[in-house]
């Protein structure tokens, strides 16, 4: 073997020898491989300011007449007159106020309920238990429950701070009108019957008598 046969196979054993190195180095790649994705720059969060919005409706005012309304305005003008007042403990109560005088008048003694009539409804009312005593009759009632209260109007009168708010009431009762022997001469015990009463209701705002004066009723 001359020389040059032996040069040219020391030549091809150093380049397989780098081929097998550069492999062990750099590993093998086979088919298409995608170039690796730079990971994504973090995005940074947007922190969301909300603005509050001043003077939007008053739910107070809008759980129970139409915003906007005569009502509306009216009951505004009484919260402006007294900050403290609240529709809704009103109606609430005003529905308690209801069954006591409702009851108050059915079983003919206003004694306790009387600082919540106006004068000119006392006397009526009243005129009206003397008229069953006169005839001997009495009555028997027993309240079940309000089962609707429904704000049908209100007014404010800026002059003399006067508030007037109307409400529908729909109770329940059991009553029957027994005679002097105790007959049952009209009504039945066992059966629930629907009473249906329009009121409506006096105070002059900002004055230190909170009570509510029942000033007119209808049906």
């Amino acid at each position: 073997m001359n020389d040059a046969v032996i040069q040219l196979l020391v030549l091809a054993g150093i380049a397989l020898f780098l081929v097998i190195k550069l492999k062990n180095v750099l590993g093998t790649r086979t088919g298409f491989e995608k170039p690796p994705i730079a990971p994504a720059s973090r995005t940074p969060e947007v922190r969301r300011e909300f603005e509050v919005i001043d003077g939007g409706p008053d739910r107070d005012i809008t759980d129970f007449v139409d915003e906007g309304s005569e009502s509306a305005e009216a009951l505004a003008a009484m919260k402006a007159a007294e900050p403290g007042f609240s529709v809704s403990e009103f109606v609430g109560g005003a529905r308690q106020a209801y069954e006591m005088i409702l009851m108050a008048f059915e079983n003919g003694d206003l004694g306790d309920v009387q600082p919540f009539l106006s004068e000119d409804i006392y006397e009526a009312f009243l005129s009206v238990i003397s008229d069953r005593e006169d005839k001997g009759l009495r009555i028997e009632a027993s309240f079940i429950g309000v089962r609707e209260t429904t704000l049908r109007h209100a007014s404010f009168d800026e002059t003399d701070k006067e508030a007037q708010i109307t409400l529908r009431f729909v109770g329940e009762l059991t009553s029957v009108v027994k005679d002097a022997d105790g007959t049952v001469i009209e009504g039945d015990p066992n059966q629930i019957k629907k009473q249906r009463d329009v009121w409506t209701f006096a105070r002059k705002m900002g004055t230190g008598d909170p009570n509510w004066k029942l000033v007119a009723t209808d049906e």
